[in-house]
């Protein structure tokens, strides 16, 4: 399997080179030359008889040549990013009924969000990259919440002195939880630092040191990494939790409730888009997947462009679902690319339009494409406290904020899954969990109450958990914000101050 840009075809890299790059040298997103077809016989049955490292490593092997990673190191990688230590149930993915659908929990890893489905072999597989290599490598990551402790755990899991992480976050936008999943790691190939701003306002800064790479900004010919959902190895690992949801409802519950034929929808809490890639990936390559339904919160870009065609950049109002807080979600360039055919010079024209101008409207004919495959909700702080109130009180379910969102936008796309309803009736949805509670005190303390809370945080708050609100936290650093500067300024100030941090920690 080689890699193409989303914006280039002509050119093609190994699965390393993609990897490592995070962006395409000519600033597209990296895609597979061409997506495997999955079939039922071949693929989605047997698979079903598989453990989850098991699976990632099937997923995985059709995507990175042996070449590069043979057989045993890439089912060491699966097995140690899926180890059954770092997982809180042994299903890794576990596949429930809520109401007349179905809800799959993807936050059982040891940071409690699917971060860690998608992040832990990723790092796995760059340590691997790392060592043969013997050349250190910094990853450089912005995190509005869940991205940044999953990918911080992983590197103080894999304890490669070549391999070391700067971690962003933007200050007082993320719950006091993920603070201290990030800053009471204790390892010396992680730092981390705050800055004054939006979710996006790093996304450049990094970008840059990216596409510069090849200037070796840092003695000892560093490379610089990023492993935010454009790297194309995010979406490929995420896939696979795409994969096990659908063979799990159609060879394990699908004789009580829906046809084996069927195709399953699902709803998923959308910020970047990286995981919705993943189920496209899914969906194009067989996996029997109908509509992908991304829930929005008010900071709902990829809503409009989903509804109206409207990819447009808006400045970010603080809502209660921080984590998918998004001006402009780097993976639509990839979900464009497929939708387009793949056609390389148009997505370059329209990415172009995008950087100069911050907006991009799409042709009817290419939003009726669009509408094909998704479909979106836009859900407000208020509905989606209604949402997380309401599935607990009715189906004695206690969701994250993010994952309320999600649910209140089944709804409003009229998946009515809080009906009460017989087993013969079950409807082929599925909401995608994307984070536990125990991470948003806050938010469910407004739901439901202090009482509320203590209830559950009595019976069900995990002890790792509790153990990370135990430990000591660690100053970050902090990139301010200069009075009247412009973003522009501020963000190449912010770049310098990011190198030297680099240069001066590892």
């Amino acid at each position: 399997m080689r890699y193409i840009s989303t914006r280039d075809g002509n050119r093609e890299y190994s699965f390393e080179q993609a990897l490592f790059s995070g962006y395409a040298p000519d600033g597209g997103l990296f895609v597979p030359t061409a997506l495997p077809s999955i079939t039922a016989e071949e693929h989605m049955i047997p698979w079903s008889k598989l453990t989850f490292p098991q699976l990632a490593y099937s997923v995985l092997r059709m995507f990175i040549s042996p070449k590069e990673v043979n057989d045993a190191q890439l089912k060491e990688i699966c097995d140690k990013s899926f180890c059954a230590d770092e997982f809180d149930d042994e299903l890794h993915v576990p596949v429930k009924k809520l109401g007349t659908a179905f809800i799959a929990e993807l936050f059982h890893g040891p940071t409690f969000c699917f971060k860690d489905m998608g992040m832990r072999p990723v790092i796995y597989l760059l340590s691997h990259f790392a060592t043969l290599r013997n050349k250190p490598t910094t990853l450089l990551v912005s995190t509005t919440g869940d991205t940044g402790p999953a990918a911080v755990h992983a590197i103080s899991d894999v304890a490669n002195p070549l391999l070391t992480i700067l971690v962003h976050y933007p200050y007082g936008q993320i719950s006091d939880f993920q603070r201290k999943q990030l800053t009471t790691v204790d390892s010396k190939c992680v730092k981390v630092a705050s800055f004054e701003g939006g979710g996006d306002d790093m996304d450049w800064p990094i970008k840059e040191t990216l596409l510069l790479n090849s200037e070796n900004d840092t003695a000892g010919g560093r490379t610089f990494c990023g492993i935010n959902s454009y790297n194309i190895g995010r979406p490929l690992v995420q896939m696979i939790h795409f994969v096990n949801t659908a063979s799990v409802l159609i060879t394990k519950v699908s004789v009580l409730c829906f046809r084996k034929e069927c195709m399953i929808d699902m709803v998923i809490p959308t910020g970047a888009m990286g995981n919705i890639t993943g189920g496209y990936f899914a969906k194009l390559m067989g996996v029997p997947i109908g509509m992908l339904c991304a829930g929005v919160n008010i900071n709902d870009i990829t809503h409009r462009v989903i509804e109206k065609g409207e990819f447009h950049r808006k400045k970010i109002q603080k809502t209660l679902s921080d984590a998918i807080n998004i001006e402009v979600p780097y993976n639509f360039e990839r979900l464009a690319f497929y939708a387009t055919g793949g056609n390389h010079a148009l997505i370059k024209k329209w990415m172009t339009k995008m950087d100069q101008t911050q907006q991009l409207t799409l042709e009817a004919r290419w939003l009726a494409q669009l509408k094909k495959d998704f479909r979106s909700a836009r859900v407000t702080d208020d509905e989606m406290c209604n949402a997380l109130r309401q599935v607990h009180d009715t189906l004695y379910y206690l969701a994250d904020p993010h994952t309320a969102v999600a649910m209140a936008a089944a709804e409003k796309l009229g998946y009515a899954f809080t009906d009460k309803s017989s087993v013969e009736e079950m409807i082929p949805m599925v909401i995608l969990a994307t984070a536990s509670p125990c991470k948003f005190q806050e938010v469910v303390t407004v739901v439901l109450g202090e009482e509320g809370w203590k209830e559950w945080e009595e019976y069900n708050f995990p002890e790792r958990a509790k153990r990370t609100l135990e430990k000591e936290e660690k100053e970050p650093f902090h990139y301010s914000r200069k009075e009247g500067a412009s973003l522009s300024d501020v963000q190449s100030e912010w770049r310098k101050m990011m190198i030297d941090i680099v240069n001066n920690s590892f």
